[in-house]
């Protein structure tokens, strides 16, 4: 059976999820193929946690929520963009996340108060490794099914290190269930005291020490959250395990995003080498900001035949305008020739993913027409 396409994979999958190194376009990419999927006739939700909100400015939002905002159609009707189905823009907020598992997962009401006031909640909410990229997965898993949607296209977190989205439930489950945090289990006695006479003489001289430079306070804070956390422990592991299993899915394709630069393919390549073993299903390689050979490249360009260029279109230049042009051009061949040479070692390692080079753009995609022309080139499988 034949690889699906990117214009196939829109049509047949629920979920997509763009990743790659940072500075690549990955957000533009999700975006465009929202857009795409939305003039298709799809109902899409773009899901994005991308900071710097570009997202939301290429859509004509004013504002990103972390509530499900729809793309007014007026807004393609005046771009000029013919749409047939919906397209609706959400922000995840990894706290909000985060604090809806606390009151779900928590055995008691009391219990889920007192670790969503702790002071200490409230910094490790946002700031734990692997918590921005975990939560991410987690309201992936809260809309898949929503039946408002047929199509969830997530945009990853913008890390160093596309790697960490991968392994962000393990390594949330690491540590929550680290060496470190059973010492504070079990130094949190049950009426809620805090007592180092509990846990081993290494383990309560390490943390007499950390008091003195913090304070008690702070170890008691440590251990009241530690507590509480453990009370959710079993629902976290098992929400862990779901989402790793959601993405093993049918319904669900990676979509991953590079450029032709040999460091972004190196990383697009590691991850993909993850994905499949973890037997996660990876749809297309999207190669932004590639260089198509210019026309003439082949045989190349004589000062004459640029001079004659410039006269037919009737331009006004420096004197050495038609040897400018003609080194201009050599150097678009060359760019040309690089990009493809970089790319082999994609090309040899992608199998049957399909790949597809989308050409460098003369400007930044900023608005609708852009994300159309962007989707439309993603769809017809680039150059």
């Amino acid at each position: 059976m034949a690889t699906p396409t990117l214009e196939e994979l829109v049509d047949s999958r629920r979920v997509l999820i763009t990743v790659g190194a940072g500075g690549v376009g990955k957000t533009t990419t999700a975006a465009a193929i929202g857009v795409a999927a939305a003039r298709r006739g799809k109902r899409v939700l773009c899901l994005t946690i991308d900071p710097a909100k570009r997202l939301a400015e290429s859509l004509g939002i004013t504002e990103m929520r972390t509530e499900a905002v729809a793309v007014d159609p007026a807004r393609f009707e005046e771009a000029g963009v013919v749409l047939t189905g919906s397209l609706t823009a959400m922000m995840l907020d990894t706290k909000r996340t985060f604090d809806e598992l606390v009151i779900k997962y928590s055995s008691t009401k009391e219990k889920a108060d007192r670790l969503l006031h702790n002071k200490l909640y409230q910094y490790v909410s946002t700031s734990l490794a692997g918590t921005q990229e975990y939560m991410a997965m987690e309201k992936l898993v809260a809309v898949k099914d929503d039946p408002r949607y047929d199509l969830i296209v997530l945009d990853t977190p913008p890390t160093t290190n596309a790697l960490d989205f991968l392994d962000a439930p393990q390594r949330l489950m690491e540590a929550l269930d680290s060496a470190t945090m059973k010492w504070f289990v079990q130094a949190f006695e049950s009426g809620g005291k805090f007592s180092l006479n509990l846990i081993a003489k290494s383990a309560a001289a390490i943390l007499r020490g950390i008091g003195r430079i913090t304070g008690g306070g702070f170890l008691e804070a440590m251990a009241e959250f530690i507590g509480e956390l453990n009370d959710l422990f079993g629902g976290f592991k098992e929400r862990a395990s779901r989402v790793e299993s959601a993405l093993r899915g049918e319904e669900v394709a990676f979509v991953l995003v590079t450029s032709a630069s040999p460091p972004s393919i190196q990383e697009v390549l590691y991850f993909a080498e993850r994905l499949t073993e973890a037997n996660m299903p990876r749809g297309a390689f999207v190669v932004n900001r590639f260089h198509v050979p210019p026309a003439g490249a082949a045989e190349g360009v004589t000062v004459e035949a640029a001079a004659a260029t410039i006269a037919a279109r009737g331009l006004t230049l420096d004197d050495d305008g038609p040897e400018r042009l003609v080194r201009a051009h050599a150097d678009a061949v060359k760019l040309a020739a690089l990009d493809a040479r970089h790319l082999r070692a994609l090309e040899l390692s992608a199998g049957s993913t399909p790949i597809v080079r989308v050409a460098e753009l003369e400007t930044d995609v900023h608005d609708l027409r852009l994300l159309a022309l962007l989707g439309d080139a993603l769809m017809s499988g680039g150059v």
